[in-house]
């Protein structure tokens, strides 16, 4: 039997949940056009769509935010945070912004150009937007590993480093003109990245020329699978482990809403070039404010440098990953499929494997999604064929690898009979899935559909 981690905090205050009907959710899925984003949270039991800024930041985060100072220019709160990211990541340069988008939507034209390739181990949905908007081209180069969902590697989040160098001399240099080392690799199944795999990326990115950036959304749970894995690491400090991780790279993005525990927030961070900081400081002006604030409140900038410090602390690491890993063991215990090992943010669940009579076009991942709400008023969301636009030049449908069903676990929010009715819903769905249908599009836009597209079942 797997055991829970118990929390390394006590409530202080409690947020009440409506609790509601299968009759009731039916309707109120049909009228968000089977589409889990248009659904009114008061109309969700257990909110497991995403873990970018639903975590419950601290007292002491809060105390923060009552001292934040809210001055337009050189405020206080900025400096705080400037002196927390110099120190945690040891870059010269970091420039908020008011979340992981953000960033992307301020350095990445910074670093890539129309026409280049840009190569990751695994780009989210927003990056991969963001490189599109440029017009260049997201490439893929997760080891394949990572697409076998039941043997276990420690480090499935990792680079096909020997594929990735054959890429480039295939395409050339010259035509690639980034590389991001996604840390958790969020649509692997939020799995680890290696140090030995990070060192080994940026000696390629160095040989030729190639910048390489870090998408640092979760990088302190990155460093805790490193600690805990990685041959060498196990004496080593999370804060060492994290600034050697950062070493090997140019600059990073972050989303601060994952683990800084903030709900609104991010940060670009630059190593030493002062050509590329004047550069980031040029966009973020028109896009997100003065520098010294980067479209956030002075209570935010506050909250943020105390979460980024707090997101390093091996006690509550070891329980936000003993959560995932008790909801992960209670599902492997029921015989019910997911992403193995478990990732550090969320359990991916393999709709595939589930739903082997829906193909990828008719998208199984978002199916159980649907499911699983009108199930018991869980929202989760797809991580496969979904979650990919079109292919920009064919207007075809795209195949992902992997048909995933994100179990994305809020930072500090819920508890250990909360994950015991998730795996009950589970298996009341499994006993009945050979009679759940696929879902077609019925309107979608053209970048980043699964947030407002529409669907609808099909019929049996």
């Amino acid at each position: 039997m797997v055991k829970y981690v118990a929390e390394p905090f006590k409530i202080k205050m409690v947020e009440p949940l409506k609790m509601t009907t299968r009759e009731y959710r039916e309707e109120k899925l049909k009228a968000a056009n089977y589409n889990v984003f248009g659904l009114d949270s008061d109309d969700v039991y257990i909110d497991l769509l995403t873990d970018s800024g639903t975590g419950a930041m601290s007292d002491t985060q809060w105390a923060g935010i009552m001292t934040g100072d809210e001055s337009y220019a050189g405020a206080r709160s900025y400096r705080r945070l400037l002196k927390a990211a110099q120190d945690i990541f040891n870059y010269k340069y970091a420039q908020p912004v008011h979340q992981g988008r953000a960033a992307e939507q301020v350095l990445l034209p910074c670093l890539l150009k129309k026409g280049q390739k840009c190569i990751s181990n695994m780009h989210f949905d927003t990056t991969r937007g963001h490189v599109g908007l440029i017009g260049a081209r997201a490439v893929d180069i997760v080891v394949p590993e990572a697409k076998d969902t039941q043997t276990y590697m420690p480090f499935k989040g990792n680079m096909d480093v020997p594929r990735l160098e054959a890429y480039i001399n295939e395409v050339g240099a010259e035509n690639v003109g980034l590389i991001i080392m996604t840390i958790t690799n969020n649509s692997a199944g939020g799995q680890p990245v290696s140090m030995a795999n990070m060192k080994a990326t940026k000696a390629v990115a160095d040989k030729y020329g190639i910048t390489m950036i870090i998408d640092a959304a979760r990088y302190a749970e990155n460093a805790y699978f490193i600690k805990q894995r990685e041959e060498g690491y196990a004496d080593v400090e999370i804060i060492d482990i994290v600034r050697e991780m950062f070493s090997y790279a140019d600059a990073f993005t972050m989303s601060a809403k994952k683990d800084a525990i903030v709900n609104m927030g991010g940060l670009i961070g630059i190593r030493d070039s002062e050509e590329l900081y004047t550069k980031v400081k040029g966009w973020t002006i028109p896009y997100e404010g003065f520098v010294t604030y980067g479209g956030l409140a002075g209570r935010d900038l506050e909250a943020l440098a105390i979460g980024l410090y707090e997101g390093l602390d091996k006690d509550y690491l070891r329980y936000r990953i003993g959560q995932v890993e008790y909801l992960g063991g209670r599902l492997m215990e029921e015989g019910i499929a997911f992403q193995y090992p478990v990732g550090g943010h969320a359990v991916f669940l393999d709709a595939k494997a589930l739903l082997p009579h829906i193909p990828y076009n008719e998208f199984p991942g978002q199916a159980l999604a649907c499911e699983l709400y009108l199930e018991a008023g869980i929202r989760s969301c797809d991580i496969g064929s979904y979650l990919l636009d079109l292919d920009p030049e064919t207007g075809e449908q795209l195949q992902s690898e992997m048909e995933f069903t994100r179990l994305a676990i809020p930072r500090r929010v819920y508890t250990q009979a909360h994950f015991d009715v998730v795996v009950e819903a589970l298996i009341n769905i499994k006993k009945r899935a050979s009679e759940i249908t696929g879902y077609k599009i019925l309107w979608q836009p053209p970048v980043l559909r699964h947030f407002t597209a529409k669907l609808e079942p099909l019929k049996k």
